[in-house]
C-alpha cells in the first residue's frame, strides 16, 4: 500500500488552484458594471449637455453612477453569499499523506497527491489509477458513455468523472487549470450553463435598439440643429430624445432581481451554482423526484432479518458483505448499526461492489462460499421468497434478497444483469438460493407532505422516479397523497427505443420503480420532448446524468460530491421544504423581470417614434432631458424597483420577448402620439416654449403613468400605494415654485393643459383597448 506524500512534498508541490464556478472575480464585477455601451452613450450626452446646455438637463447622467454602485453592490453582495455557500458545498477530498488517510479541501490538493476513491466521489483533477479493489468510474459527462469503466492500476482517470462502485486510489498526475476538465470548461467538470431566455431576450433587445439609437439619433440631431435657432436648446432637445430611447435600467434591474434572489435563497441553505438557474425555477412544470434521499431521509433503518431456510450463518454473512466497502452506501450503513464488525474467518477474495446500475453486491469468502445481497426482483425468478419479498415492499419497507450462489457471478461491464454458470441468474433462480429477506425502514421525512401539496396547489406535476421495488415506492407515495400513486410501473417493462410511447406512459403515470440510471436520463429527455420543463432532483450517482440534462438539476447537501457538481441548485441544509422557495424565487423574478421590462421598452419605443417624428417633421423635441429625468423617475426608475422585488407565484410562460414587445410597441407608439398632439396643439397658439413642453410632460406622465398602472396588475394595497404615491408626486411638483422652477415647468395655460388631460385619457383607454388585443395575438 503506497504511503502518499510526505508533509515536506506537499509543502512545494503545484496545488489545484481552479477559478470558482459559482462567482465570477471583483475586477470581473466592476468591468461589467461599468464598461458598457450605453455607460459610454450617456457619458458622451451628459458631457455635452454640461458644455452646451443647463446643469439642470444633465441630471439623467446620475443614472451611470446610480446603475454601477447598485449593480456592483448587489453582485458583490450575491457573490459573498455563494463564495461562502460553495466552500460548505466543497466535499473534502480524501488522501493518504504520511502514511495516514487525511480529508483536505479541494484546493489543498497537489500534484503527486495520492486520492482515495469510494462510490459517489467525484474526480477534481487527472490522475493515474495505482490501487483498485472493483472500481467503476462513470466518464459520461466527458464522453457521453454511461456505461461505468472498469480502472485497474495503471489505467489514467480524469477529472469530470466519478466513482460508482468499487474502493480505489489514484497519483495526482494534472492539477489546477491543468486538469482535462478545466480545458474543457474552465470549470471543475463539464458543465452546461442554465439556458436562459430572459438573459437572451434582453440582450437582444440592447443589441437591437443600439443599432437603432444611432440613425435615429443622428437624424434627430440633425433636425434639432437645422431648426433651432440657439444651438444649447438644439443640443438639449436632441439628447432628450436619444437618452429617452436608452432603456438604461433595464439591465441592472435584471442583474438586481437575479442577485436578490441569490442572496434570498442563500440565506436559506441554498446554493445557487448557475445565476441563469433561478429562471428556470418558474419555468418548471414537471419536478422528478427519487424517493430516497428526496422524500425519505438518507439514512434507513435495518428492520427485520427474516431466515428462509435454516442452517446458514445468515447474520455472519450479512455482517462480511456489510464490511466489505470502505464507503459504504445507507443500506451497508444501517447493517453496519447492527453487526458491528465482520466475524472472525469470513474474509473476502473476489468482490462485486454495489452499483445503482447492478442493484447487488457479493463476495466470494473462501470455503465459506459466494454470497450476494440485493434486489430480490432482479436476483430472484419467482417462487415463495420472491412472493414474500413482493408484501413486504407493499408495505413501504425496503426489501433485499440475502442468498448463496454456487459461484460468484463474474461482473458484465457492458450489461446491469449478473450470470452464473452461463445463464442469466434472472432466469435460472436456481444459481442463487434464497436465504434470508432483510427489510430497512425508511424515514419518510416530515415535510414532504406539505411540500407535495404546494406542488399540486402550483400545477406542478410531481414523478416519482427510484431504483427500489415500484410496489415499495408506490405505497410510501400514496402515504403522501401523490396523484395517481397507486398506479406504479416497474422500469424494466418500459420501451426503451420509442421515445414517444415513453414519453405517453411519463405523462399518464406517476409512480417508476426499478429505473436505471440510463433509464432516468431518458424520463427526463422524453418529458422535455412533450413541451415539458423537467427539473430532477437527486443525491446518488446514479442520479448524475439525469440532473445534468434536466433543465434544473437540483441536488441535496447530503448527497454525492458527483451530484452537487453538475446540479444548477444544492440545497444544502437537506430539506426538501426548501423547494417550494426555490421554486417561488424563480417565478418571482421571472414575472417582475417581465413586468420591468414592459416599463422600460414602453419609454423606448414611445421615445423612437418621437424622435422620428420630430426629425421628420423637422420641429422642436416636445421636452428637456430634466423632463424625461422627472417622469422617467415616477413612472419607470421607483416603480421598477419595487415592482422587481415584489412576491408573486405566477408560473413562467416562454415567449418572453413576444409577449414584451406586444405590450410595449403599441403602448409607446400610443404614447409618443399623444404627446406630440399635445405639444403641437400648445404650439399652435400664443403660449411659450416652456408652457407647450409643460403640456407634452404632463400628456407624457398621464400615458406613461396609466402603463404603469396595466404592468403592476393585479393591484393589491401596496401596489395602489405605489402607483398613487407616483401620481401624488408629480401632481406636488406641479404646485411647488422651487420644483417647477428646476424642472422647467409652467402650467400656466389652462387651456393647453386641460386639452393635455383630454389627450392623456383618450391615449389610456387607446392603450388599455391596444395591450389587451395585442396580447390575445400569437406570434
Amino acid at each position: 500500500m503506497a504511503n502518499g506524500l510526505t508533509s515536506a512534498q506537499v509543502a512545494g508541490a503545484k496545488p489545484n488552484h481552479v477559478p470558482r464556478r459559482s462567482s465570477r472575480s471583483l475586477s470581473a464585477i466592476v468591468r461589467a458594471n461599468v464598461f458598457t455601451l450605453f455607460n459610454l452613450v450617456i457619458g458622451v450626452l451628459w458631457a455635452l449637455v454640461l458644455i452646451f446646455g443647463e446643469w439642470q438637463d444633465s441630471l439623467f447622467g446620475l443614472v451611470i453612477v446610480a446603475n454601477v454602485l447598485i449593480g456592483i453592490i448587489q453582485e458583490l453582495r450575491a457573490k459573498r453569499t455563494l463564495d461562502k455557500l460553495a466552500v460548505i458545498n466543497e466535499a473534502p477530498v480524501r488522501v493518504r499523506r504520511d502514511g495516514e488517510e487525511r480529508l483536505v479541501q479541494p484546493r489543498q490538493v497537489v500534484l503527486g497527491d495520492l486520492i482515495l476513491l469510494g462510490p459517489g466521489d467525484r474526480l477534481l483533477v487527472d490522475g493515474e489509477v495505482i490501487e483498485s479493489d472493483g472500481l467503476e468510474v462513470d466518464e459520461s459527462l466527458l464522453t457521453g458513455e454511461a456505461d461505468p469503466v472498469h480502472k485497474q492500476p495503471g489505467d489514467e482517470v480524469l477529472s469530470g468523472s466519478f466513482a460508482v462502485a468499487g474502493a480505489g486510489a489514484f497519483v495526482a498526475t494534472r492539477v489546477g487549470t491543468d486538469a482535462y476538465a478545466v480545458k474543457l470548461a474552465e470549470e471543475a467538470s463539464k458543465f452546461h450553463l442554465a439556458h436562459s431566455e430572459l438573459r437572451e431576450g434582453v440582450a437582444n433587445f440592447i443589441k437591437y435598439i443600439t443599432w437603432l439609437v444611432i440613425p435615429i439619433g443622428a437624424l434627430l440631431i440633425y433636425s434639432q440643429l437645422k431648426h433651432s435657432a440657439d444651438f444649447g436648446t438644439a443640443i438639449t432637445g436632441a439628447v432628450a430624445g436619444i437618452v429617452t430611447m436608452i432603456p438604461e435600467g433595464l439591465v441592472l434591474m435584471t442583474s438586481i432581481a437575479f442577485a436578490v434572489g441569490v442572496v434570498r435563497l442563500g440565506r436559506r441553505n441554498c446554493l445557487v451554482q448557475e445565476l441563469p438557474a433561478i429562471e428556470g425555477l418558474a419555468r418548471v412544470d414537471v419536478l422528478c423526484l427519487d424517493k430516497t434521499g428526496t422524500l425519505t431521509a438518507g439514512g434507513m433503518d435495518l428492520d427485520q432479518v427474516l431466515p428462509l431456510r435454516d442452517g446458514h450463518p445468515v447474520e455472519d454473512a450479512l455482517a462480511a458483505l456489510a464490511h466489505l466497502d470502505h464507503s459504504p452506501n445507507a443500506t451497508a450503513q444501517a447493517i453496519r448499526a447492527r453487526y458491528q464488525s465482520a466475524r472472525d474467518g469470513w474474509t473476502a477474495g473476489e468482490t462485486v461492489p454495489f452499483s445503482s446500475a447492478r442493484k447487488w453486491s457479493g463476495a466470494h469468502f473462501g470455503e465459506r462460499g459466494a454470497w450476494v445481497l440485493g434486489a430480490p426482483d432482479v436476483l430472484l425468478d419467482g417462487g415463495y421468497a420472491y412472493d414474500r419479498a413482493a408484501e413486504l415492499a407493499a408495505t413501504g419497507a425496503r426489501v433485499l434478497v440475502l442468498g448463496r450462489a454456487r459461484t460468484l457471478p463474474p461482473l458484465q461491464a457492458s450489461s446491469a444483469r449478473i450470470v452464473a454458470g452461463g445463464e442469466d441468474v434472472e432466469a435460472g433462480g436456481e444459481d442463487v438460493e434464497a436465504v434470508a429477506l432483510v427489510t430497512l425502514k425508511q424515514r419518510v421525512r416530515p415535510d414532504a407532505h406539505e411540500t407535495l401539496r404546494y406542488f399540486a396547489k402550483q400545477g406542478v406535476t410531481v414523478k416519482v422516479i427510484s431504483g427500489d421495488n415500484p410496489t415499495a415506492v408506490s405505497a410510501i407515495a400514496t402515504g403522501l397523497e401523490i396523484p395517481d400513486a397507486h398506479r406504479s410501473i416497474d422500469a424494466r417493462d418500459l420501451p426503451y427505443d420509442d421515445e414517444a410511447k415513453l414519453g405517453e406512459l411519463l405523462d399518464s403515470h406517476t409512480v417508476f420503480g426499478r429505473v436505471s440510471p440510463r433509464q432516468k436520463r431518458q424520463f427526463v429527455t422524453a418529458l422535455q420532448a412533450r413541451g415539458h420543463t423537467v427539473a430532477m432532483t437527486g443525491d446518488g450517482v446514479n442520479d448524475v446524468l439525469a440532473l445534468k440534462d434536466a433543465d434544473l438539476g437540483i441536488a441535496m447537501g447530503a448527497g454525492s460530491p458527483a451530484t452537487k457538481a453538475v446540479a444548477q441548485v444544492v440545497l444544502l441544509d437537506d430539506k426538501f421544504a426548501t423547494l417550494p422557495h426555490v421554486v417561488g424565487e424563480g417565478r418571482r423574478v421571472l414575472a417582475n423581470i417581465e413586468r420591468v421590462s414592459n416599463l422600460f421598452l414602453t419609454k423606448t419605443f414611445y421615445a423612437i417614434v418621437l424622435s422620428l417624428l420630430v426629425g421628420v417633421a423637422g420641429v422642436m423635441f416636445p421636452f428637456a432631458p430634466r423632463h424625461s429625468t422627472l417622469t422617467n423617475a415616477l413612472t419607470i426608475g421607483v416603480p421598477a424597483l419595487f415592482l422587481a422585488l415584489a412576491p408573486t407565484f405566477e408560473r413562467s410562460k416562454p415567449g418572453f420577448v413576444p409577449r414584451v414587445l406586444r405590450f410595449a410597441v403599441p403602448a409607446g407608439v400610443l404614447c409618443a402620439a399623444a404627446v406630440m398632439l399635445s405639444f403641437w396643439a400648445a404650439h399652435s397658439g400664443t403660449s411659450t416654449l416652456v408652457e407647450d413642453q409643460t403640456s407634452a410632460v404632463i400628456t407624457l406622465f398621464l400615458t406613461t403613468w396609466w402603463v404603469l398602472v396595466l404592468i403592476a396588475r393585479p393591484l393589491n394595497w401596496w401596489r395602489i400605494a405605489l402607483v398613487a404615491s407616483m401620481a401624488a408626486a408629480f401632481a406636488i411638483g406641479l404646485t411647488i415654485p422651487f420644483v417647477r422652477h428646476f424642472f422647467a415647468l409652467e402650467p400656466g395655460d389652462l387651456g393647453n393643459d386641460l386639452t393635455a388631460v383630454g389627450i392623456s385619457i383618450v391615449a389610456a383607454v387607446m392603450i388599455s383597448v391596444a395591450v389587451k388585443v395585442a396580447g390575445t395575438l400569437r406570434t
